[in-house]
């Protein structure tokens, strides 16, 4: 509470900043039907075509690197792969190259939790590419901690490569596409730990880190879309990648999957189809939502 007048008459008089919202004559959110002179095969491909160039932080990771494969094969034009060590997908990044030998592809040693060097990122990308028309934040950690066991720099560290990461890149990425004037899509990597509590492990700091992804990417979606920049996540199920493999995970993969209508984790490529609509022309008209990939666990 103020403690002096003159506090309290600052408070009582202040001016809130107000969001400005779209219309119907800006040209950054007008639909984008297809020419009537296209082909019924054309106006299919049409439909989920991705034109630009997309970041993609967490790069070195499974998930990344499937939909870094996605993007090129709907039509990307060049791709910006961001992880703390790229250089862990040399081998990926090289198949990337000789399956798509006219894209442009790079990779950059990125810290999301470091202002300095996103930014830094960013104009390295630009310079390569030339503009920076999508955003896939793919990076993030997760621990296995009881809450009461849990030490502060555990729930820092969590929140900030997950979530303040995510906002860093977003915020970054958002003024690059101001600067160009031509919008662009941003998605953020959610979880159905945003949606339910995960069992049987104990993972705290991560569930809500990835729920306060879900807000972040409505409220962005509220105040860049007048930019053009639509703003969603995706939230995955349990997917069979390296961090859920080990015997020791056997007990709790087994309870996922008779938890699970599907019976079994997703496969990483399943991710990749609601990553092109968002990135599409089709996903046009989605703006600040999550898309749940997961099987049908969310059902329960």
């Amino acid at each position: 509470m103020p403690d002096n007048a003159n506090e309290r008459a600052a408070l009582v008089n202040r001016q809130l900043p107000e969001m400005q919202l779209s219309t119907l004559t800006n040209p950054l959110t007008a639909p984008k039907p297809p020419p009537d002179n296209l082909s019924l095969a054309q106006r299919a491909q049409y439909r989920f075509q991705i034109k630009g160039n997309a970041i993609i932080t967490g790069g070195a990771g499974t998930l990344a690197l499937e939909a870094a494969r996605a993007l090129l094969e709907h039509g990307a034009s060049g791709l910006a792969l961001w992880d703390l060590n790229p250089e862990q997908a040399f081998e990926s990044v090289k198949t990337l190259h000789a399956s798509f030998p006219d894209r442009r592809i790079i990779t950059e040693a990125v810290d999301v939790r470091d202002e300095a060097q996103i930014t830094s990122a960013v104009e390295s990308a630009v310079k390569v590419l030339g503009s920076i028309d999508m955003l896939c934040c793919f990076a993030g950690i997760v621990g296995c901690t009881h809450a009461l066991d849990m030490s502060v720099a555990e729930w820092r560290r969590t929140h900030d490569i997950n979530l303040t990461g995510s906002f860093l890149c977003a915020q970054a990425v958002a003024r690059q596409m101001l600067v160009q004037g031509t919008g662009g899509s941003i998605i953020f990597t959610a979880s159905i730990s945003a949606h339910s509590t995960n069992f049987p492990q104990p993972q705290v700091a991560y569930n809500s880190s990835k729920t306060a992804l879900l807000s972040l990417a409505k409220s962005l979606a509220a105040e860049w879309t007048v930019h053009g920049i639509r703003v969603n996540c995706i939230s995955p199920g349990y997917m069979d990648t390296i961090l859920n493999e080990g015997e020791g995970l056997t007990k709790a993969r087994d309870i996922w999957n008779k938890r699970n209508p599907t019976g079994r984790m997703g496969h990483p490529w399943e991710l990749t189809g609601p990553l092109v609509l968002l990135c599409s022309n089709a996903g046009k008209y989605v703006n600040g939502t999550d898309i749940v990939v997961d099987g049908g666990a969310m059902v329960f």
